[in-house]
This record gives C-alpha cells, sequence and structure tokens, in this order.
C-alpha cells in the first residue's frame, strides 16, 4: 500500500518518485477529480496517516478528504489562505486531528529547545547517510536577493543553501 503520496508537477513528481515517494500526483493533470480522489484510489480507499498543509484555507476540503481514520492534518503553511471552512463532522467520523505549527511566533528560549532536539536527533540522521538533504542549488551570501527570486520563482526543488564566504574557498 503507499505510504508517501505527494503533489506537484509533472517533473518534481517523477523526481518525488526518485526519492521514495510511493504515490506523486500531478494536480495539473488530473481531470475531472481531485488531489483527495487519487489519494484514496492509490491507497484503496485507506487515505494516509498524516498531510503536511502548506496551503492552509485553499487546502482545507481536499486535505481532510485524504486523511485515514486517526489520520493528522497538520498545518504548516498559509500560501492559499488564512480562513476556510472545515466539516468538522468529517473530522468526528475519522476520529482526525487538525495540528498547526510554527516557529516564528515561539518564544526564544522554545526555539532553543527544539533546536537542540533537532541537533541531538535529526543532526545524527544526516551524519549517518539516513536522512539526505535535497539540495537545489548553491548561491553565495551576497547573491541572497537571487537565492529568494529563485524560491518566488517556483522553480527549485529542495533547499537552497546560502553560503558565506570563506577564506580561499570559493561556492
Amino acid at each position: 500500500m503507499p505510504t508517501s503520496p505527494s503533489t506537484t508537477g509533472p517533473e518534481r513528481a517523477a523526481r518525488c518518485r526518485e526519492l521514495g515517494a510511493d504515490v506523486a500526483v500531478d494536480h495539473r493533470a488530473i481531470e475531472g477529480t481531485g488531489v483527495a480522489d487519487v489519494v484514496l484510489e492509490a491507497t484503496d480507499g485507506r487515505g494516509v496517516d498524516v498531510v503536511l498543509d502548506i496551503l492552509g484555507a485553499g487546502g482545507l476540503e481536499e486535505n481532510t478528504r485524504c486523511l485515514a481514520t486517526g489520520g493528522r492534518l497538520v498545518v504548516i503553511g498559509l500560501l492559499r489562505g488564512r480562513r476556510g471552512e472545515l466539516d468538522l463532522g468529517r473530522l468526528l467520523a475519522k476520529r482526525a486531528s487538525l495540528h498547526a505549527t510554527t516557529l516564528r511566533s515561539r518564544p526564544a528560549a522554545e526555539k532553543a529547545e527544539i533546536v537542540s532536539d533537532v541537533r541531538a536527533r535529526v543532526w545524527p540522521m544526516l551524519d549517518d547517510g539516513r536522512l539526505r538533504p535535497v539540495v537545489d542549488q548553491r548561491v553565495p551570501l551576497a547573491e541572497a536577493g537571487r537565492a529568494h527570486d529563485l524560491l518566488e520563482s517556483g522553480s527549485v526543488f529542495g533547499k537552497v543553501l546560502l553560503l558565506p564566504r570563506q577564506a580561499g574557498v570559493s561556492p
């Protein structure tokens, strides 16, 4: 059964599959159906355990439809709005939960605790290769504006790294 669906365009869908996604949905190529329909078909009607939602209000309907029983919708962005309508009956029927999180509004001490936890739990997985970040481009810090332009263009797949200038090292 597929365990890691992703929604994206055709080139990005192929990249997601290369990186291990079981299902990658090109949301622009599906006609007469929604992302949730594709996800439910791919999971034999079960749905997914977690949806990481960067859309916010504009994704609530589809994202709650994608959830499995006991699933979690985690809102981490608001690209399609802050206010939306939510079918609470669907959440109740699925015994699903809605979570929202951001670092920006947290107190400094809480942010420091999160950084410490990431250092202890995530960095070892980077060191031993269990996690491999996807880096699209490396940009000198002096060209930070170009890095922002790249991100705004929507053409980036993965991260853009800003590289500080180091003596004797060129980016």
